[in-house]
């Protein structure tokens, strides 16, 4: 399919979250004919580029080696539509770079990216989005309150950049003068005040609505108050809290990401262990499921697909029929699709069972490891029905 004239030119000038990738719009393009290249780049240092550019160099000149004449002509003029945006300096905060064109279909993507990637090219009859996928499965957005009794910042992380809001305060010692005051009627004021704080902060989170974009969120702070402020919220927005950290309230952003990385790292493990041991007892006790390529593409053709689960740095050898998408695995790919005589070509079937998961709405999970998952070659699906 063609991609549509609104979608069709999209530079971006500053470094753009992972999740604003429209990765579903996409995997919805294909054509016949080997005319979508797709570039990611390294751009942390000018060592990482140096050597990407020597990557490069040499892929290149295989592709040129590879292609067949007819389609010779259109390489060339899409190594011109991209012309100087593989030279371009990193702005402030780039770390990848990946561009998707076409030129005889006039596409041109151009994405900045704030995490490192691997260098990677490849020429295909669609964007190859299997790297950008995976790097959105290990940067999903979370959010990291920061909060004391007396101040609250909130912190939205996305793909590693992070965004501070300033959250309510209140100033304890000047709105509770000590003079002539008991000390019991001052803890007593003292204590409603921090209630009325806590409740602040809560309606803060739960009006800004933003909480429902995050993978999960963090409370971070000294002292119990990030404890009150966890029991306080409604039970939609605490059955996201990934976890507690002490620090100090004059924490560098910087060091708060870091902690907040672990915290974010380790609930994604266990999710990931969770949802493949979902798939080894849907297995054992006859529940729908499919595992093994051939299986979960006939069930992703079809959109019985509930979650799609790939076993990381799995690839799997295959074809295509680029007219009527037929997908076969582990075969040479003949000269002709046998189903409608449509041009075939060699594929990585993990990227279109990729794409295919996109197109069905189905949710793809990348699993760091698992034995259950490993011994049925990487590839497993959790049915809808």
């Amino acid at each position: 399919m063609d991609p549509e004239e609104s979608f069709r030119i999209i530079e971006k000038q500053d470094v753009t979250p992972i999740s604003n990738i429209d990765l579903r719009q996409l995997s919805e393009i294909y054509d016949e004919h080997d005319i979508y290249l797709s570039i990611y780049i390294p751009t942390a240092s000018k060592e990482k580029m140096d050597l990407s550019s020597s990557y490069l160099t040499s892929r290149l000149r295989a592709i040129r080696k590879a292609l067949p004449k007819d389609l010779a002509q259109s390489f060339e003029s899409t190594m011109d539509l991209i012309g100087e945006r593989l030279e371009w300096k990193p702005i402030h905060g780039e770390r990848g770079r990946v561009i998707f064109a076409s030129e005889p279909l006039g596409f041109l993507h151009v994405y900045r990216l704030g995490v490192d990637v691997d260098p990677f090219i490849a020429l295909d009859t669609s964007p190859f989005l299997l790297p950008l996928a995976k790097l959105n499965d290990d940067y999903e957005d979370f959010g990291i309150l920061l909060v004391d009794s007396q101040e609250a910042r909130k912190y939205i992380i996305r793909s590693d950049i992070v965004t501070m809001k300033k959250g309510p305060s209140i100033d304890l010692m000047n709105k509770h003068k000590r003079g002539g005051m008991s000390q019991m009627r001052f803890n007593r004021l003292r204590r409603g005040s921090i209630e009325a704080f806590v409740d602040m902060v809560v309606e803060e989170i739960r009006s800004r609505g933003d909480w429902k974009e995050m993978r999960g969120l963090i409370i971070a702070g000294p002292g119990d108050a990030k404890k009150k402020v966890r029991d306080a919220l409604p039970q939609e927005i605490r059955n996201i809290v990934i976890g507690l950290i002490d620090v100090e309230m004059d924490i560098s952003p910087g060091d708060l990401l870091k902690k907040g990385k672990v915290v974010a790292a380790e609930d994604e493990r266990k999710e990931e262990q969770a949802m493949a041991e979902q798939l080894r007892e849907a297995v054992l006790k006859g529940l729908p499921v499919a595992y093994g390529a051939a299986e979960v593409k006939n069930a992703l053709n079809i959109g019985k697909v509930r979650s799609l689960l790939i076993l990381e740095n799995t690839s799997i050898p295959g074809w295509i029929c680029e007219r009527c998408q037929f997908i076969k695995e582990r075969t040479t790919p003949p000269k002709a699709c046998p189903n409608c005589g449509g041009p075939t070509s060699i594929v990585d079937v993990v990227e279109e069972l990729y794409e295919l998961a996109q197109r069905s709405g189905a949710e793809v999970e990348f699993i760091k490891e698992h034995a259950f998952l490993e011994s049925i070659g990487g590839i497993g699906a959790l049915l809808r029905y």
